[in-house]
């Protein structure tokens, strides 16, 4: 079996780079290309200089010979040595890198700064792009530099090209939009701006691109074009649709498990506080590690940003292999199990609260009465989907007695209403780009939210892999905890070589999937490497 490649060099490295290192990750990224290894799709791109292009591991052209392969960590790496994208793998498409570190500070900054440096952030002109993020990090644009140019080799403001770049290219590509929309959407100030760009980096024109990209379908409405977003394999898509299926809220959300689709309402939020309802549709694809997005014509305009959405609600840009490193010897048998996230952190946090000591059921009942009272009607494709959830301006002001008389008790009324003020005031940000820990304290100063509702909203609506809810109790009963007034310290303790992922070991517990070392059918402390998962349809457990 090939060697995983459990982790990225620091710096693009060129074929002649002399270290062990450089010559270890090459050979990984050889064998890994050689055999379109989807597992490494987004872990590195292949520059071929016979070509000028570069594109993904999983690239469906005849391998290059390999003294024209050049490999590069990033598509903003590849971009600077002077490639263009494959406009047949296309390099937008790869799911995006995960950069973690528990002890490098210097790489849990670049990683923040990935994570927050998307297509729309927007500063007075290109060059305060920089700035505006370094003080969103509290730290000096010349320290961010820095940092990138040591950890990554590239500098913020030419990664952030790069995803400006490569998200007007998927728009251009995917939809019918004008190119001056296109160049608002992906960050440009302009399409002359976009043109420009378009023709230093690619020397083409923008619609150049779309000509060459026109499909028999372009008669179609652009929110019935699908868009297509890839992930590394194995996914348990079963699990992530029955989960969705015991929580869906009818008018919000449909899922069809056996057509392996994921439909739900959503709302865009436009220029002055406008909000636009919308639709989104995500398809399983059977065969292949991609899913199948559609959104109605209100997302459109803000494309990047909803396919990120995307990305988070389905767990699309998890590593299972470098997860599944830390956590195959407790939990052998759950590679493919991901963290299902949301598409609206409010939301998520409005059922969390509502779903406090109660059944899902009971939780799922109630948050219908809350969308029916005061849920927004919108028209779909689909009779099924009819509503969208109450935005948190529209519960902030919601009376107290209102809430009750729908059987909603005192203590979660006093924290419904806090949620929605501070959320509405700008106070409460449940976005994956909000600080987790300060999130989490804001969270838990609020009336009637502990810790356990902080841990799970950090779960799935910050996206934060290593939370934790230490006091839950059917986590206690799967690993096999006594109850009493220890048995969250023994959680804890019990997840210490859990981490990074024990957001992810949490979801394998609560699935049944503990099995820890000398249990029959567990990895052995000689093991290197654990065994393939077991991708069958799981259950999802009876939690909120």
């Amino acid at each position: 079996m090939m060697d995983r490649m459990s982790s990225r060099p620091s710096a693009p490295l060129a074929p002649s780079a002399p270290s062990a290192e450089a010559a270890r990750w090459h050979e990984q990224c050889w064998r890994a290309l050689s055999s379109r290894d989807a597992r490494f799709d987004g872990r590195f791109f292949t520059g071929v200089t016979s070509t000028g292009v570069y594109c993904r591991p999983v690239c469906a052209v005849r391998t290059p010979r390999r003294e024209n392969c050049q490999f590069y960590a990033t598509a903003a790496h590849a971009e600077q040595a002077g490639f263009r994208p494959c406009l047949r793998c296309r390099p937008e498409l790869a799911p995006a890198a995960q950069w973690w570190s528990a002890t490098d500070a210097a790489s849990v900054l670049v990683r923040e700064a990935l994570r927050r440096l998307q297509p729309q952030v927007r500063g007075t002109e290109d060059g305060a792009v920089v700035q505006v993020l370094a003080r969103r990090l509290g730290v000096t644009d010349r320290h961010l530099r820095r940092v990138f140019q040591q950890q990554l080799g590239v500098t913020p403001q030419q990664v952030w090209q790069t995803r400006r770049l490569l998200a007007a290219k998927q728009l251009l590509t995917d939809t019918t939009l004008p190119v001056h929309e296109v160049a608002s959407a992906s960050g440009f100030g302009s399409a002359r701006r976009l043109q420009a760009a378009f023709a230093t980096h690619y020397g083409l024109e923008p619609t150049a691109l779309r000509r060459q990209s026109q499909r028999a379908d372009d008669a179609l409405k652009p929110a019935l074009r699908p868009v297509r977003l890839g992930y590394r394999p194995p996914l348990d898509a079963d699990a992530l649709l029955a989960f969705g299926a015991q929580r869906q809220l009818p008018g919000l959300e449909q899922v069809d498990t056996a057509e392996r689709t994921m439909r739900r309402v959503v709302r865009a939020h436009g220029p002055q506080g406008r909000c636009a309802p919308g639709w989104i549709e995500a398809v399983f694809d059977p065969l292949h590690p991609v899913v199948c997005v559609r959104l109605s014509d209100s997302l459109l305009p803000e494309l990047p940003a909803w396919l990120a959405r995307v990305r988070h609600w389905l767990d699309l840009d998890a590593d299972p292999a470098a997860i599944h490193a830390v956590l195959g010897r407790d939990f052998p048998a759950a590679e493919g199990l991901r963290v299902p996230g949301t598409t609206d952190g409010f939301e998520l946090a409005v059922r969390a609260v509502l779903g406090q000591q109660v059944s899902v059921a009971a939780a799922r009942t109630l948050a219908g009465r809350v969308l029916d009272a005061w849920g927004e009607p919108v028209s779909t494709p689909w009779p099924a989907l009819h509503r969208a959830f109450p935005s948190a301006a529209v519960l902030a002001r919601v009376p107290a007695e209102a809430l009750g008389a729908l059987g909603i008790v005192r203590q979660r009324q006093q924290a419904l209403l806090a949620l929605a003020q501070q959320v509405d005031a700008g106070l409460l940000d449940l976005s994956p780009e909000a600080d987790v820990e300060a999130t989490r304290a804001r969270l838990c100063s609020l009336p009637g939210i502990g810790a356990w509702t902080a841990d799970y909203i950090a779960l799935r609506a910050l996206r934060w892999p290593d939370a934790f809810p230490a006091a839950d109790v059917a986590l206690h009963q799967a690993l096999g905890i006594a109850r009493g007034s220890g048995a969250a310290r023994a959680a804890t303790a019990r997840a210490e070589p859990w981490r990074p992922w024990r957001g992810y070991a949490l979801l394998r517990a609560w699935a049944g999937h503990y099995q820890p070392p000398g249990t029959p059918g567990a990895l052995a402390d000689g093991d290197a490497t654990p065994p393939a998962a077991d991708t069958a349809a799981t259950a999802a457990p009876d939690l909120l």
